[in-house]
Parts: C-alpha cells; structure tokens; sequence
C-alpha cells in the first residue's frame, strides 16, 4: 500500500517546500532591512507584468526545460547525470560549428541542422561517463561534474585558438550570418496580432523545447526503451532477470540526457547571443537538476518548474536592479528553492507520509468498525 496518495507527492510536497523557502526568503530580506512583500510584487511585475518580462522569462525556461528533461531521463534510469552543464557547452560548440560553416538558406534548415549537431555533440560528451560508468564501474556523478570542466576547458580553447575573428580580444566566435538567426516571439506573434516585446529573447526554440518535453513523455511512458529504462531504474537486478541489459540502458539513458542538455545551445547560443561565448550556459545545467528534483522527473512537472525557475531568475534580475538587495541575495533566495525542493525534500515528505498513513489507518479502523448487514435477515425478508 503507498503510504501517500500520487497527487500528494507531486502536487503537495512541491507546494509545502516553496511556501517554506518563500517564508525563509522573507526573513532572509526582513533581515537587511527591505520590505519581502514590496520584494515580491516587484518580482512578480518585473517577471510577468509586462511581454518583456515574460521574454525573459520564458527565455530561462526554455534553457531549464532541456537541462531539466536531461536530469529526468537519466534519473528514470537511476543515473544521476550532473554533466549537464558540459554537454550544453558542447551543444553550444556544435550549434556554432553548424552556422558558421555550412550555408543555410533558411533559418528553419538552419535551426534542424543545429538542434542536430547541438544533440550529437551532447550525446558524445555524455557517452564517455556512461561508458565508464556501464563497463568499467566508475561512478557517473564523479565523471560527469569532471567532464563539465574539461567541456569549459575545450571550449575556451576553441573560442581562443579556433574560432575567433581576426583582431577581435574577445574570446568568442563570429556572429552568425543573418539566414541563421532565428524569429523572436515578437516575430512570431506579430501576424496574429498579438503584440510582444521587440527586446525580450524568447524565440522559436521554446517550441522546440516544449515539443522536447511531449517527445520524452512518450519515450519514458509509450515506448518500450521507456519502459526498459523505468524497470532498470526501479531495480537493476529484477532488470537482468527479465533480459534487459544495463550496459545498453545506461548508454542509451545517458546518451539521450547528453542530447537533451545539448540542444539547450538552441536558445541560448543561437537564438539570443547569436554566436558562442564562454558563459553561454549561465549555470542552466546546474538548475536543471533542481528542476528536475521539484517536477519529479515528469515532463509536465520539469515544464512548470522550469517556468518557477524562468520567474526567479527574471524576478531576481529585477530585483537587484530596483531594489538595495545585493544580486548575491538573489541568488541565496534562488538557493533556499533548490534546497527545500531537492537536499530537505524528506523534511516535508516523512511527516507528510505519517499524516496520510495515521488518516488511512483511521478510515481502516472505522470501517472495520460498522456493524454488518446479517445475510440471515436478507433471506427470511419476504419478497415484495
């Protein structure tokens, strides 16, 4: 018997962990002297009151879905894959490859063959911490957090040695040619007569990005690699007895995670910054794993915390701009979110699960309580 409802576990414990990190963010803000509630309208004007802000924060989301999605499938498979950032980085490398060298007559040839490239090269960068992981034992968290600073370390070579322009000091590659850059929402919206903020950097890989998240539902519950990966993840020994093979499971899981993390490059690296710098990323690898944490590795669930995450970060921009509170604050607020929804999850959970078990228990007593009808009585009642 579950000890707590499904809704409970996906609805609940997530809602009881932002309230808890909300109060503790207020008195975080109470404690410098600001206003938490005055913080919090400003948060939520700056981040949904107006197109611009909503750009933007739907631009955060875009990139915290992918990360998102990567931590999901690898974590259905009981891998905990935090080389997300790295294999951003590399998709990064693989989108700037794919613009800059090949001739696109149009930005949606241009956006196919760079979500391929961008997927292909996160995919490698993931094979080789599967690999390890799969034959030779080594642990997929050491390997993959190592591979984010070799991943940094490659790219700051090839945007130094490689692929900057001539005369230019900045260590980033040409901008991308003009057939390559993709439509704004503003661009989009604008023939169904919808206005939207020219400035804000949303742009059509959001669609890509929700359509990522469709695709990985089917994958994990329609398909039978789905399944494969669900059984590995809930027990691998229970997996080899029914013939499922946990080196083929742990390349496949990881490979997909690797390309998920990869096309994040879409957004950000071809449709914001419009070539590659150093910090594209920006962290969204990281925050992936968080998101995650709180959709609990669902496609729906990664989809609203990632735009949780988008309002914080957009939010927390504002923030700092309007306000006395320093941007280092924004970030330990951010912080108290990703530690209540993910390292003090069981803070809510285990009371949580005792409440549901002792009301459970209740019903049980109570309905082995009720007096019973008497089958006797129900055959001597005389027919009508």
């Amino acid at each position: 018997m579950d000890r707590m409802p499904h809704w409970a576990d996906v609805v609940l414990i997530p809602l009881i962990s932002l309230i808890l990190a909300a109060a503790l963010s207020a008195l975080v803000i109470l404690a410098i002297g600001e206003d938490p509630w005055a913080a919090v309208k400003l948060m939520v004007q700056g981040a949904l009151g107006s197109t611009y802000g909503w750009g933007y924060t739907l631009y955060y989301a875009t990139n915290f879905m992918f990360t998102g999605l990567a931590v999901a499938v690898a974590f259905h498979a009981r891998l905990f894959n935090i080389g997300g950032e790295g294999q951003a980085m590399l998709g990064g490398l693989g989108v700037a490859l794919a613009c800059l060298y090949i001739p696109w007559p149009h930005w949606s040839l241009a956006l196919i063959g760079a979500a391929g490239a961008a997927a292909l090269f996160g995919a490698a960068w993931a094979a080789v911490p599967a690999y390890l992981q799969a034959r030779r034992g080594s642990h997929i968290v050491i390997t993959t957090i190592m591979f984010n600073f070799i991943a940094a370390a490659v790219l700051n070579y090839m945007l130094v040695n490689v692929m900057r322009p001539a005369g230019s000091m900045d260590p980033a590659s040409a901008r991308f040619p003009e057939a390559v850059h993709l439509p704004t929402l503003h661009e989009l919206l604008a023939p169904l007569g919808i206005a939207f903020s020219k400035a804000a950097p949303a742009n059509v890989s959001l669609i890509l990005a929700v359509g990522a998240c469709v695709a990985v539902w089917l994958l994990i519950w329609r398909t039978r690699l789905g399944y494969e990966i669900r059984a590995y993840g809930h027990s691998e020994t229970g997996a080899k007895y029914a013939g499922i093979s946990p080196f083929r499971i742990t390349m496949l899981a990881m490979l997909i995670s690797g390309a998920l993390a990869g096309l994040m490059a879409t957004n950000n690296v071809m449709g914001e910054a419009e070539r590659l710098v150093l910090n594209a990323t920006e962290g969204a690898g990281f925050i992936g794993i968080a998101v995650a944490l709180m959709g609990r590795s669902h496609p729906f669930g990664v989809f609203l915390a990632a735009i949780l995450f988008g309002f914080l970060y957009q939010g927390g921009a504002e923030l700092a701009l309007w306000t006395s509170i320093p941007r280092e604050l924004i970030v330990v607020i951010q912080a108290l979110v990703i530690l209540f929804t993910g390292a003090l999850d069981n803070m809510v959970r285990i009371p949580l699960e005792k409440l549901f078990m002792r009301f459970g228990r209740k019903r049980r007593d109570a309905g082995e309580g009720a007096p019973k009808p008497d089958p006797r009585s129900a055959q001597h009642e005389p027919e009508a």
